[in-house]
């Protein structure tokens, strides 16, 4: 009875505090995770059971923080990549940087040069009364366009009197009611003699419209000499035809339906634009 109760209280000496260290070791590893071996154990069925907890405990750990790593970016960490805007901007296509044709380029290039020199091909005819100058004008004028209308149907029209056609105004009107698109317009001379820049006003716009296939018509009054020294004078007032020019418009052709022995000259434009202050004429 003796030695049973002696090995019974040996036993419990030897079991006890296995216990305690394998509880206490139990504890430590659930937590802090870190699985640390137990020593001074007597048992290795125990310390194999605290090794697989640690593994797994470390392998939930490592999931853990691969899972963050996936979720979080540090902000603070650099990174060699190429910035997101310039990965994201695509590269440019030949269709992006090549020019794109302009519609209107043909539109916006420069209107080609007049020629230095151009003569309409009209058909003459002088005035059929000292008072037709103004509907023989435009006669001769719009038979340059090949336009055919009689003296009496545009005196008609321009409202001529025995006194004669009103204004450069009228023939402007006449004109544009003859030939299609409207293209002439009054300009009037004011003054007593034109300006250098109505002298340079009427060579431009006698050179547009001849070029463009179309005579003028100028109210004139007063005197005035051609290139071959040949003198005109009408003090009442006249009208006559611009049917060509020469010399870029400094020189411009007359057609006059005063004298059918002298149906045509040439004169500056200077000396026309002269001739034709206090009036206008229709370009």
């Amino acid at each position: 009875m003796k030695h049973t109760v002696q090995r019974q209280l040996r036993r419990l000496a030897t079991e006890r505090p296995y216990r305690i260290v394998a509880a206490s070791a139990a504890a430590l590893v659930l937590a802090t995770g870190a699985g640390a071996l137990l020593t001074g154990t007597e048992d290795t069925p125990a310390t194999e059971q605290t090794t697989t907890t640690t593994a797994e405990l470390r392998g939930d750990t490592a999931v853990s923080r691969s899972d963050a790593r996936g979720e979080q970016t540090p902000s603070t960490a650099p990174s060699s990549a190429a910035p997101a805007s310039a990965a994201a901007s695509p590269s440019p296509s030949p269709k992006a940087t090549s020019a794109t044709p302009d519609p209107d380029a043909t539109s916006k290039k420069a209107a080609p040069k007049p020629p230095a020199s151009k003569l309409l091909d009209y058909q003459y005819q002088a005035q059929t009364n000292g008072y037709y100058c103004g509907p023989a004008a435009v006669r001769n004028a719009l038979s340059a366009a090949g336009i055919e209308r009689s003296q009496d149907a545009l005196a008609s029209q321009l409202g001529t009197t025995y006194a004669g056609t009103n204004s450069a105004a009228d023939t402007t009107r006449v004109l544009n009611a003859t030939v299609k698109g409207s293209p002439y317009q009054t300009t009037m001379i004011r003054g007593g003699a034109a300006t250098p820049a109505q002298m340079d006003q009427l060579q431009a716009d006698v050179v547009a419209a001849i070029t463009d296939g179309r005579g003028v018509v100028v109210n004139i009054a007063g005197s005035a000499t051609d290139t071959n020294g040949g003198w005109h004078s009408f003090p009442g007032g006249h009208y006559v035809a611009v049917v060509g020019y020469e010399d870029d418009g400094r020189l411009v052709r007359i057609a006059d339906s005063a004298n059918a022995s002298y149906p045509s000259y040439w004169m500056t434009t200077i000396d026309l634009a002269n001739w034709a202050a206090t009036r206008g004429y229709s370009a």
